[in-house]
């Protein structure tokens, strides 16, 4: 596929980092090497300017309601956008791509690609209804998730997840997937940033080669199993003071986790992509607790970087670590399921580091942006005939 241009509408997007920002991000990256033209829309939060080059990439961005604190953006039909759309309109798009489903944003994409003739696919990232921690808002958001992507069925009829478990998730929409183009990571990149590390985390905390560090990188929210991490970090800082908890991120529990930093949980706060390869190349074993995932691109990092991984069953985690040879996956972030597996994760040492060395050829073998992109070809060329 050479000279195509590709269309990405995402709600949220750099300098706002996540998982869908991350897949966006990649996904450009590794498109503009193949000799294509992305361009991404996504949403003016903030001071951020309404148009921007990032990356070689242009990036326009609505003006919106930044409800949730920023975590839906709502947008604006104002003269901002009607602007964009105009410049949007001009332009001759082989593919629009979709990210999420349950943005007012992602119905605006569906309807920009109908009318204007452009082939379009819209790509899962979650496994579950986006959750506040609210039981009430919890419940009027499934049902406006749902009143939602009845409408984005009418104007969009290709699905694909970033895992098989955001495939399954689709279902509940009565939605049946038309493939996978799974979240990835670029195994090249991780290796040289590993063997020029920017940083010795061990060095700078003071902690020694015999330590244990375990270590979360990923969105600082409650649903991230946060709260269990640290109380089973306590119970195990009881007993064993060779034990270190490293958390890199932002979000919602910044201040809850400065309350519980101590010598042996250590937040870090948000960190570039080279400081986390550094981080995660000192860590002995990667956490991530969540029980509301699509496939995490931490976990990719995590494996790319040879931890040791304990995750939940959630999203596509298991598609990486499909049995105990591979890590552990627990049923729920129980502290009672997670404390024990991260018990046995810190005293079987060599069980860990036949583990790394499998998840990581896994990953070589099916994660690679390299992949994803071939897919996005076939879509195109399928499209096209």
């Amino acid at each position: 596929m050479a000279n195509k241009k590709v269309c990405i509408f995402s709600a949220q997007h750099l300098p706002h980092m996540g998982g869908v920002e991350r897949y966006t991000l990649n996904l450009c990256k590794k498109l503009i090497e193949k000799g294509n033209e992305p361009v991404v829309v996504t949403s003016k939060i903030g001071d951020m300017p309404n148009f921007e080059i990032m990356h070689d990439t242009r990036v326009y961005r609505f003006n919106c309601y930044p409800f949730l604190k920023g975590r839906y953006p709502f947008l604006k039909k104002d003269s901002e956008y009607k602007k964009i759309i105009s410049i949007l309109e001009k332009e001759h798009f082989d593919l629009v791509i979709v990210n999420t489903r349950f943005y007012r944003h992602s119905l605006v994409a569906m309807k920009f690609a109908q009318k204007n003739h452009i082939p379009c696919i819209t790509i899962e990232h979650g496994t579950s209804h986006l959750s506040v921690n609210n039981k009430v808002l919890d419940f009027f958001g499934s049902v406006y998730e749902h009143g939602l992507t009845m409408l984005d069925k009418r104007h969009c009829d290709r699905y694909y997840g970033v895992s098989l478990a955001c495939n399954e998730w689709l279902k509940h929409f009565h939605i049946e997937a038309s493939g996978v183009l799974y979240n990835s990571i670029d195994v090249h990149e991780v290796d040289e940033l590993r063997k020029n590390k920017c940083e010795d985390y061990r060095k700078k905390y003071n902690i020694s080669k015999d330590a244990t560090v375990i270590t979360f990188t990923g969105r600082l929210l409650p649903e991230k199993g946060i709260p269990q991490l640290l109380n089973v970090m306590s119970e195990i800082n009881k007993k064993r003071d060779d034990v270190y908890l490293f958390i890199a991120g932002e979000g919602d529990l910044e201040a809850y986790i400065d309350q519980r930093k101590n010598d042996h949980i250590i937040p870090l706060g948000r960190i570039d992509f080279n400081h986390i390869v550094a981080l995660l190349d000192d860590s002995d074993i990667f956490c991530l607790p969540s029980f509301s995932e699509g496939f995490s691109t931490s976990v990719l990092e995590a494996a790319a970087c040879e931890c040791y991984i304990v995750t939940t069953a959630r999203g596509g985690s298991k598609e990486l670590v499909i049995n105990k040879d591979y890590g552990t996956i627990i049923d729920n972030n129980s502290e009672e399921l997670l404390l024990p597996a991260l018990k046995e994760a810190i005293n079987d040492k060599e069980g860990r580091l036949k583990a790394t060395k499998l998840s990581y050829q896994r990953l070589c073998e099916n994660f690679t942006w390299d992949t994803v992109e071939r897919k996005v070809e076939l879509i195109i060329d399928e499209f096209n005939k």
